[in-house]
């Protein structure tokens, strides 16, 4: 391990889990003065298992709702003592914690104004507790309590745009990133907690026990994803969500269907018959997306 690592090795998280990964890329690009404030989930349980820690910069376990709140505390106290100069507070969170039962606290951090960088991790689903479905889970996804079957083919809704929602918020500088494009996530992570006043990235994080797929394939599948379409790289600086910039272009996206069939999640779309019908829906709603963003930006040019 790098002499700079501030995310040590050894910890007990899935062989392969993204969320760990991207958890490394977003602490070099942090660098040493930072500190976090983490939700319960994954993150938490795997790293802090006592009197171990794989944190090597100051580190505070929050409810599973309020990192932001705890972080917008850490910004006002250490202003109050003279000492914020120099240091980024970041506010980590899963996607339980940050779409569904952390949004409160994270809106509310929003429009105070804290100089606060709120990063969520995104897998997919409630996975320390079981793969429970969330509003982060995307449409058909097969989780235990959207369990696809007979007479279901999984959630029934379609994924919250928790990065829209977020910039819609008129904050400094709002991100999409995902881990197989590890120089794009780093540069706006860097940019993040640059920025005076509050700031968001929304990392993609695949998660192999969540989603039924071999742990080497966890990168393949993030990049997958972003050569779909299926998530798409952008950030806006300033208010005006008009002002969105797409970061990466594949130069001809692939078929949504080859990143559903890597994953265990979406088995029941492909067996024991084609659910054509779903499929189209799926790169139906991938299209439509692209092209909303793609308009955006071009007002922006």
């Amino acid at each position: 391990m790098a002499s700079d690592e501030l995310f040590a090795s050894g910890h007990r998280g899935c062989a392969g889990c993204g969320e760990a990964i991207a958890v490394r890329m977003v602490l070099q690009a942090a660098g040493p003065n930072t500190i976090i404030a983490n939700v319960t989930g994954c993150l938490e349980v795997m790293t802090t298992a006592y009197p171990e820690t794989a944190w090597k910069v100051p580190w505070i376990h929050t409810a599973f709702e309020n990192a932001a709140a705890v972080a917008s505390g850490i910004d006002v106290a250490l202003k109050k003592l003279g000492k914020r100069s120099g240091i980024n507070i970041l506010a980590f969170g899963g996607d339980g914690g940050t779409f569904d039962i952390g949004f409160q606290a994270l809106s509310g951090m929003l429009e105070r104004g804290n100089n606060v960088t709120y990063i969520v991790f995104d897998n997919e689903a409630y996975m320390n507790t079981g793969i429970q479905r969330c509003s982060s889970t995307p449409f058909a996804a097969s989780t235990t309590t959207s369990p696809a079957g007979k007479v279901s083919i999984g959630k029934k809704q379609k994924k919250k745009p928790i990065a829209s929602i977020v910039a819609a918020h008129d904050i400094p500088y709002t991100a999409t990133a995902a881990i197989a494009n590890y120089r794009d996530l780093k540069r706006k992570v860097k940019k993040a907690v640059d920025v005076d006043g509050p700031s968001f990235v929304h990392i993609f994080s695949p998660c192999p026990t969540g989603w039924r797929y071999p742990s080497e394939l966890t990168v393949e599948l993030s990049r997958m994803a972003v050569e779909t379409g299926v998530f798409v790289l952008w950030e806006v600086e300033g208010p005006d969500l008009n002002n969105i910039k797409v970061t990466y272009r594949p130069k001809e996206r692939k078929p949504v269907e080859k990143y559903l069939k890597m994953q265990g999640r979406f088995r029941h779309l492909f067996k024991p018959e084609r659910r054509t019908d779903i499929l189209n829906k799926i790169q139906k709603d991938v299209d439509e997306k692209w092209k909303w963003l793609e308009g955006l930006n071009e007002m922006a040019r």
